[in-house]
């Protein structure tokens, strides 16, 4: 196709445009944008003729600017016409001219007042709070249910999933908490090293690991691994219309997709996080007996002395609470999914968003907790 220059001139208050061919490459948006400066100083009433020699390959661009010209022009009260133009450029043309623009399908950035915001806002956080008190009702009774052996849960999905939050998870757990056992056996190096009380960076990553960080850490993790997993796969079911499939035939998608799910996170998080704190007491090991000059065994020694069986039970704890708050975070936002494949995207970063927080929130509850009670 060749390139296509725009000519204009004035005659007899008759503005001329001549759509020629050219041998040269000529910025055609860059003439027509020249030629919306000139109808925009004309005066109500003034012609514009578009001419074209013969011959002339348009293509769509050139048309689509053609158009918005004479758009330009009627909304102006200018007189536009068209002479010459290829038969299929015509045609085009008249096809655009001959539906009317239907109102409301441009979008107009909008920006409502503060109120309305926050209204919008506080409407959305309320309908994800109701909907997570409704599923979590309904999961008690279905778990009721499991429990007297009158819920049909297929027991070969728990073993899946079970693989899948545990045995799956070992790599990702392991180097995290180990790292974090590091990073507090450094922290508690650099404070307790001015006091000359470096033995006890052993209490310190103890404590710490059983009581918060081994339980946290291995939530988070889950929570950014199996819980957006959960989201995603129920999501893709929904979009497909497998669970409507499975309610057809009588399923109760709350027995055959969540239980599952809640299960073998309750079973595997306790185990997860065991293995978190082991990891993170082993990493402070080695950075205390390469950094502090302390032996292995003072190191042992001085932990055993610090922690106590309460501490494990609060960890382990926790981490029972952390899986079924990441499970129903997972299961609510797949279950709740849309019916696009965007809605899917959605869902998987509200599981991890919401399961996170829930973690967050539930921990400093813990926290109020043990500090009432003594523990």
């Amino acid at each position: 196709m060749s390139p296509v220059r725009v000519l204009s001139s004035s005659h007899d208050g008759v503005l001329l445009i001549s759509l020629r061919s050219s041998p040269d490459p000529v910025g055609l948006e860059t003439s027509f944008d020249a030629l919306d400066d000139a109808v925009s100083a004309l005066q109500s009433g003034t012609t514009v003729r578009v001419s074209a020699n013969e011959g002339l390959e348009i293509d769509s661009s050139a048309i689509a600017r053609l158009f918005a010209l004479a758009r330009q022009c009627a909304s102006r009260e200018l007189c536009f016409e068209a002479h010459g133009l290829p038969a299929s450029a015509e045609r085009l043309l008249a096809l655009a001219h001959s539906v009317p623009e239907r109102k409301g399908t441009r979008r107009v950035p909008r920006h409502d007042p503060f109120l309305v915001n926050l209204g919008r806002a506080t409407i959305s956080l309320w309908t994800t709070i109701t909907d997570w008190f409704s599923f979590t009702g309904e999961l008690l009774v279905e778990s009721v249910n499991f429990v007297r052996g009158r819920a049909r849960v297929p027991v070969r999905d728990i073993w899946l999933t079970l693989d899948q939050c545990g045995p799956s998870a070992l790599p990702i757990v392991t180097l995290i908490s180990t790292l974090v056992g590091v990073i507090l056996a450094f922290i508690g190096a650099q404070q307790l090293r001015q006091f000359g009380a470096t033995i006890y960076v052993a209490n310190l990553v103890g404590v710490g690991m059983l009581r918060e960080m081994g339980a946290v850490m291995a939530a988070v993790i889950m929570a950014g691994r199996t819980g957006a997993a959960f989201a995603a796969q129920l999501g893709s079911m929904q979009v497909n219309e497998e669970i409507d499939a499975l309610k057809t035939f009588g399923f109760s998608p709350m027995q055959y997709l969540v239980i599952p799910r809640v299960v073998a996170l309750v079973v595997m998080m306790p185990l997860l996080c065991l293995y978190a704190d082991f990891l993170g007491i082993f990493g402070g090991a080695i950075i205390s007996s390469l950094t502090l000059d302390l032996s292995l065994v003072q190191y042992y020694n001085q932990t055993v002395s610090a922690v106590h069986l309460s501490d494990v039970w609060l960890g382990v704890s926790k981490s029972v609470v952390f899986g079924v708050l990441i499970a129903i975070a997972g299961c609510v936002a797949g279950i709740r999914c849309g019916r696009s494949a965007s809605a899917v995207g959605t869902a998987v970063t509200t599981a991890v968003v919401s399961g996170i927080v829930s973690i967050v929130i539930s921990d400093a509850l813990f926290a109020l907790l043990t500090e009432l009670v003594g523990i």
